[in-house]
């Protein structure tokens, strides 16, 4: 569970940025006290993710908001579902409208596509999982909604885990320093907890990183067969991620070749917002006001 503070950090950034000075329209043109209801209404059928997260921006900003939800993160929902039911006072329904819908969009956007990724690897053994390619800032509820639509995260943080990238070998190289004894150097300075992945773009790379004692290697832009052989090559030493340009046509293949997880930018940078409205019932000031 994504933790309160880290959403109300995430949401008060984002309500000052849209109305650093208020809520203008609003303001001026709605009665003080008038109150208003308003459905969080499917568009299209998806994977919900982000739900709680739009409930907690309308009672951010008002603490008297009732918010009915429907449905849970994780669920899978159709047209014309009715997802929430948020009532309170209007100026603070429609201040906290399109941050909460723009979020909420966004993570089932992500957690619909996640699915289906899920869905193509399902029985192979192989996890999908998420990488770093997230928005900034949002890192913490884009991953909750890669693990509402049924996937895996990948480290959370440069701070989490050792993984060596080409550029991370290149600078090695330029040093005259060994992809192996690098490792081995890593490992002795390391506490027993810390993982170690190194990422790999040729076959003949492989042997060399698991000997010297990885946790997992990471197989970049292998063809399918060549995921096979590195796989052979591995034996069983080292987790097998599979990495690179993998789409939802080819994540099949990928599964199929044994890897044991797969990693996939496309799941938080490449998603399309899924079509989610807000219908409004605006009921006017309360009698006597």
């Amino acid at each position: 569970m994504t933790p309160l503070s880290a959403v109300d950090d995430i949401l008060t950034r984002a309500l000052a940025e849209d109305a650093p000075w208020g809520d203008l329209t609003s303001e001026v043109f709605l009665p003080a006290g008038a109150r208003a209801r308003a459905a969080l209404v499917a568009r299209e059928p998806g994977v919900l993710s982000g739900l709680t997260v739009f409930a907690r921006t309308f009672t951010l900003l008002d603490a008297d908001a009732s918010v009915e939800l429907k449905a849970a993160d994780g669920d899978r929902f159709e047209t014309g579902d009715v997802l929430a039911v948020v009532s309170g006072d209007a100026r603070a329904v429609l201040r906290a409208e399109r941050i909460g819908l723009n979020l909420v969009q966004r993570l089932s956007g992500i957690a619909t596509a996640t699915a289906r990724y899920v869905a193509a690897a399902a029985g192979t053994g192989a996890r999908v999982v998420d990488t770093r390619k997230t928005t900034p800032g949002l890192r913490v509820l884009e991953r909750a909604a890669v693990r509402d639509g049924g996937g895996h995260n990948h480290r959370f943080s440069l701070s989490d885990a050792v993984l060596a990238k080409d550029n991370h070998l290149a600078v090695l190289a330029a040093a005259g320093v060994s992809v192996g004894d690098a490792i081995r150097a890593a490992r002795a300075r390391l506490p027993h907890t810390a993982t170690i992945e190194v990422e790999v773009d040729r076959l003949d790379q492989v042997e060399e990183v698991v000997a010297a004692g990885v946790t997992t290697i990471m197989l970049d832009n292998f063809s399918n067969d060549d995921l096979r052989a590195g796989i052979e090559i591995v034996a069983g030493r080292a987790v097998v991620e599979a990495s690179g340009g993998i789409t939802l046509d080819t994540v099949r293949g990928v599964a199929e070749t044994g890897v044991d997880v797969i990693s996939v930018g496309a799941l938080t940078h490449g998603v399309r917002s899924l079509d989610l409205g807000l219908d409004m019932d605006v009921t006017g000031a309360p009698s006597g006001r």
